[in-house]
């Protein structure tokens, strides 16, 4: 099996990475595929920051909007997706590159995921119900007794975790060793990171900006469509809005909700890109310096195969 050269711009939220891809991928005649494990689910785009109309018009874009927000979304579909997406794009004449924050995604180009095994839908939707009502830190603990390996991740990482290891009795991460597929990518990373005292700016400005865009409109919205346990209101800062539309939580307070919980995540990415990106395959840029369009667009004409 070939193995195909991938370049990915990758970073945490609110880093800038996106605008510096579309800068590249514009000037370069590329197309993007997403990288970003909320921009997947149709109609949660204002809170999700997904490219606009006009940007996705401007450059070809693939992986978002690919999942009704009732639908299980994971990894290993995003990872089987991807070649397709990849053809589709060439098809247009755009070679792909990779752009999000999503590690577990990212980490699949890698590190295949195994063939997963088969789940009892009717066993699953019972423990799905039970877990859904838990908080993050009782799906933690939980975690940690189940699948230690895992228990540092997010909540719907740890719904999959606590799944796989109960109805089958391993535990992911022993399957991913076990059953792993062969890597199909050779990935070649630009890391974007502002750095965590301007990231910390970075991510206050964003939510005012997706708050002025009519984030509170879109969520009262979707909770007219949408059912409350739905995974894709999992994705950060929603639950909060959705208090602010039920009127059980202030906006004042919900800003600050959503931005400290946009921080933690932050951080868990930056500890995740540190520890999990190959060093020698990393090239690190910081968004707002003068020269980095400059750099990316050097990267990008040395790891982009023609």
């Amino acid at each position: 099996m070939d193995v195909v050269r991938l370049p990915i711009i990758c970073g945490p939220t609110a880093a800038g990475k996106s605008a510096l891809a579309m800068a590249v991928a514009e000037a370069c005649g590329l197309g993007i595929v997403s990288a970003d494990s909320r921009q997947v689910y149709r109609g949660f785009d204002i809170g999700t920051a997904k490219p606009s109309l006009d940007e996705r018009s401007r450059v070809p874009h693939a992986g978002i909007d690919v999942a009704d927000p009732t639908e299980r979304y994971s990894a290993a579909t995003w990872m089987l997706s991807v070649d397709a997406w990849s053809r589709a794009l060439a098809d247009r004449g755009c070679a792909p590159l990779v752009v999000g924050g999503t590690g577990l995604y990212l980490r699949t180009l890698t590190n295949p995921l195994f063939d997963e095994p088969a789940l009892d839908p009717e066993a699953r939707r019972a423990l799905d119900l039970e877990l859904q009502s838990l908080p993050l830190d009782a799906l933690r603990q939980r975690c940690l007794a189940l699948d230690p390996a895992r228990a540092h991740l997010g909540r719907t990482q740890l719904l999959r975790a606590i799944e796989v290891a109960t109805l089958t009795g391993t535990p992911i991460s022993a399957l991913h060793r076990a059953h792993a597929r062969e890597a199909r990518h050779d990935v070649r990373f630009l890391l974007v990171d502002p750095g965590p005292e301007r990231l910390r700016e970075r991510i206050a400005q964003r939510v005012d900006a997706m708050l002025a865009a009519g984030w509170v409109d879109e969520v009262q919205r979707l909770m007219q469509a949408v059912p409350h346990d739905a995974p894709a209101w999992n994705a950060t800062g929603y639950d909060a809005i959705r208090q602010v539309v039920a009127g059980t939580l202030s906006l004042a307070r919900a800003r600050e909700q959503v931005i400290i919980a946009t921080r933690q995540y932050a951080k868990r990415q930056r500890t995740w890109f540190r520890h999990q990106l190959p060093p020698a395959h990393v090239v690190h840029v910081n968004a707002a310096d003068p020269s980095a369009l400059d750099r990316a667009l050097a990267w990008c004409r040395q790891e982009v195969p023609r």
